[in-house]
């Protein structure tokens, strides 16, 4: 039996290439009402059987059928019958051994994902399903993070009980806090704050909840066991395998309906284990593994998934693909893209430009890996360093933007320019402009194609909440000032803008930074915060409003910078100027940022009108016009528009 060095390089050989790299598109099970068809690519197998079940777990097959060699590694079997409900897995006979594997390319399963499930997948599209559409694209792209049990599970937001913690939540209607008809919670709150977008943390079959145990269980998910099917801990019944497909297909719907988008967190930089189904298909294949055969943990989570390997990749564009067009994806969020290769990123780019038209599929991810990796060959990775090869469509989190704004996400007593630090005017204004343009590039965001390329942030469910960490750095009293300068210092950037949810309410974790398992207690949001701390709600809900309408911050070509002109700094405040389209509110918008403890009296060339300051963001609908000067209170930002 050969070492995974050795078959390393046999994966590599020009024989193998030749003869296993399958170009279809229809491998796993293709069920309908004429016949259903299960393809396993596993091309060192000497034999597969096929064992079919009546339930997800538990009882021994009721059939057990021989499957038959095909081109390039493939195993098929087909029946004229519609097998839609029936469980399988496969019997892998390989080097004397008997190997027991669900499908890598499951569209359904059975609790906690150990059995794969045949699905016709037309029984499981809610009424109206095939017409149904993603909302039209407004003047802005705002995306507000979330996960699926965090959201409904407090039960001050008013949700029934059965449906508290899953998809169903979603497509509950006018709820409102404690039931009282007045406040509201869920999607009508999500509408009034103004978000465009909603990105939901892991929500395929991922292996760190029991989905039959106590409800209470939390993760957040980054843990992949079936990468095309729907977590079924977030599902009303977890063991049959069609509920969880049509209950998440309904949630999108109502996200739909309700006017957002959806961006799905998508996790290929590793797998849940090393006992994956990818592993026991083919061994080794799948991962990077060092020349010496140590196993490469570029993720930290105990191994990386092998983007850079033909089948490989496009196991992992096909995924992608399946998502977009069964359950209407609108975008997708990479987990550690740092260590998927920058061709396979390029590739899904270019196959959602084709099929949707370009740039309408978002992507963006996270351009940084924990520790080296073992990529195979010459391929590039989609690191920050990287950006430049990126296509301008595919977008990566700007931690420069976060950590010079409010300090170092790693680093919690570090301050940024908000609370206090020192020398950070450059960084601000290279934030301004999406680190787009000269001087301001910084070192590890050259290259930067156009403001399309940057998500701009403080926040995520990573590290420490905004509130959290400004209570690091800060005495309590001057963090709701500062919470609203941290948002108005980036949502006067260019670049896409996104935020953790809660972070408008002064979102806290209790100071804890790593809360991935933690209870859900203590990760679910509070409605009712959102409501004792609506000042600062209302806050956001301006300055969203106010952002959507400022065309110079919108613009994500790759000339946007031009539009920021009249750019000036001194010691903790910077200063410039927005050049709009025609057609806007305003012809120019002059921002000013002021994160000294005094107070700064800018000099002003005319008149102009004020549309935000540090305690009002609405001031645009109430025709504050000033003249000559500008008071900027002291961590503060101050907002003016000339028409």
């Amino acid at each position: 039996m050969r070492d995974r060095v050795e078959l390393k390089k046999y994966y590599s050989s020009r024989a193998f290439l030749k003869n296993f790299v399958y170009d279809g598109n229809d491998l796993g099970v293709e069920c309908n009402e004429d016949k259903t068809t299960f393809r396993l690519w596993s091309p060192e197998a000497e034999g597969v059987i096929l064992n079919l079940y009546h339930a997800g777990n538990g009882e021994k097959a009721y059939r057990q059928i021989p499957m038959e060699a095909k081109e390039k590694g493939v195993w098929s079997w087909e029946t004229d019958e519609e097998l839609h409900g029936v469980y399988y897995d496969y019997l892998i006979s390989r080097d004397g051994e008997k190997v027991l594997t669900a499908d890598p390319y499951a569209k359904a399963c059975g609790v906690n994902g150990l059995r794969s499930m045949a699905v016709n997948l037309k029984k499981t599209d809610p009424e109206g399903w095939e017409k149904e559409q993603s909302p039209e694209e407004g003047e802005e792209r705002i995306v507000y993070e979330l996960h699926v049990k965090e959201f409904s599970w407090d039960k001050s937001g008013g949700f029934p009980e059965e449906y508290r913690g899953k998809y169903k939540a979603f497509t509950c209607k006018h709820t409102t806090l404690n039931n009282d008809g007045i406040h509201p919670t869920g999607l009508d709150y999500l509408k009034e704050l103004g978000v465009t977008h909603i990105q939901i943390m892991p929500m395929y079959d991922y292996g760190s909840v029991d989905e039959d145990g106590d409800d209470t269980e939390f993760n957040w998910g980054y843990d992949p066991v079936n990468y095309n099917v729907p977590e079924g801990s977030y599902a009303t019944d977890a063991k049959h395998g069609e509920v969880r497909i049509k209950e998440m297909k309904e949630m999108i719907q109502s996200i739909h309906e309700a006017g957002f988008g959806v961006i799905m967190d998508v996790v290929y930089n590793h797998t849940y284990s090393l006992d994956s189904w990818l592993q026991k298909t083919l061994p080794w294949y799948f991962y990077r593994v060092f020349p010496d055969g140590t196993i490469s943990n570029g993720s930290a989570c105990g191994n990386d998934v092998a983007s850079e390997r033909a089948m490989c990749g496009k196991y992992i564009l096909d995924s992608v693909l399946y998502w977009a067009k069964e359950y209407h994806i609108d975008g997708f969020r990479f987990d550690l893209m740092g260590l998927l290769d920058v061709d396979l990123m390029n590739r899904i780019r270019k196959e959602f430009d084709l099929q949707y038209g370009k740039g309408k599929k978002i992507i963006y991810g996270e351009p940084w890996a924990a520790t080296k990796t073992a990529v195979e060959g010459r391929k590039k990775l989609a690191k920050k360093n990287n950006i430049g090869l990126l296509d301008e469509n595919v977008g990566a989190f700007c931690d420069s933007t976060r950590d010079g704004i409010k300090g170092s996400a790693l680093k919690p007593k570090k301050a940024g320019f908000i609370n206090g630090a020192q020398k950070k005017e450059d960084e601000m204004l290279a934030s301004v402009m999406a680190w787009c343009a000269n001087p301001y590039q910084a070192r590890g965001w050259k290259n930067v194609k156009a403001p399309s390329q940057i998500v701009t942030y403080v926040s995520a469910h990573d590290n420490h909440t905004l509130w959290d960490k400004l209570k690091e750095t800060v005495p309590e009293e001057e963090c709701m000032r500062l919470n609203k300068m941290a948002a108005a210092v980036y949502m006067t950037c260019q670049g896409t803008l996104f935020f953790l949810s809660g972070e408008e309410f002064a979102r806290t974790k209790d100071g804890l930074d790593n809360t991935f398992n933690a209870p859900i207690s203590l990760n679910c949001l509070k409605w009712e915060q959102a409501w004792q701390n609506h000042e600062l709600v209302h806050y956001y809900q301006g300055l969203i409003a106010l952002r959507k309408k400022i065309s110079g911050l919108c613009d994500k070509s790759e000339d946007s910078d031009k539009k920021i002109t009249d750019i000036w700094k001194e010691k903790q405040i910077v200063g410039f100027t927005v050049n709009n389209d025609e057609g806007c509110l305003w012809s120019q918008v002059k921002v000013i940022y002021n994160a000294s403890k005094k107070a700064f009296l800018c000099d002003l060339d005319g008149n102009w009108e004020l549309l935000c300051d540090g305690n009002d963001s609405w001031c645009f609908e109430k025709e504050i016009h000033v003249d000559g000067q500008v008071e900027v209170s002291a961590q503060s930002v101050v907002i003016l528009g000339r028409k």
